[in-house]
C-alpha cells in the first residue's frame, strides 16, 4: 500500500471516530452531573445524622430521610456504573474502529454491537438517573410541615 493512500484511510478513520468521541464528551458531562448530585446528597445525609432527635417523632423522620439518601446514592452510583461502562464501550469502538484500519481485518459486526451495547449502557444510565431525580423530588414539601 502506498503511504498516501495509508494517510488518507487513517484520515477518514479519525473521521469515523469523531462521532463516538462527542458522545464520550457527552458522557463525561453526565459523569460530571451524576458526581455533583452524589455530593449533594452525601452532605445532605451527613447533615441528617449531625442532628439530635428531641422526640420519637422527629427520630423517625430523620430515619426516613437518611433511608431516602441512602437510596438516591445507590442510584446514583449505579447510574455513574452504567455511564463508565458507555464509556469503556465507547473507546472499544474507538479502539476497533482503528485496529481494523490498521491491521485490515473486518470489524463492522463487533464494533457495530459495541457501540449498541454503549446505547443500551446510556440509555440504562438515564433511566436510572431520572429514578434517581424522582426519589429526590418525592420528599420535598412546600411550606410549613
Amino acid at each position: 500500500m502506498d503511504p498516501a493512500s495509508h494517510v488518507i484511510q487513517i484520515g477518514h478513520v479519525i473521521q469515523l471516530s469523531v462521532a463516538p468521541v462527542f458522545l464520550l464528551t457527552g458522557v463525561g458531562a453526565m459523569l460530571s452531573v451524576l458526581s455533583g448530585r452524589l455530593g449533594r446528597a452525601v452532605d445532605r445525609a451527613r447533615l441528617v445524622e449531625g442532628r439530635d432527635a428531641a422526640t420519637d417523632l422527629e427520630r423517625d423522620r430523620l430515619n426516613a430521610e437518611l433511608k431516602l439518601q441512602e437510596r438516591r446514592c445507590k442510584l446514583i452510583y449505579a447510574a455513574m456504573t452504567l455511564c463508565v461502562l458507555c464509556a469503556l464501550l465507547i473507546c472499544s469502538v474507538i479502539i476497533g474502529l482503528f485496529a481494523s484500519s490498521f491491521f485490515e481485518i473486518r470489524l463492522g459486526v463487533p464494533i457495530g454491537l459495541l457501540f449498541v451495547a454503549a446505547m443500551l449502557a446510556f440509555i440504562a444510565a438515564l433511566v436510572v438517573f431520572v429514578r434517581e431525580v424522582h426519589l429526590a423530588i418525592s420528599n420535598l414539601k412546600f411550606g410549613p410541615r
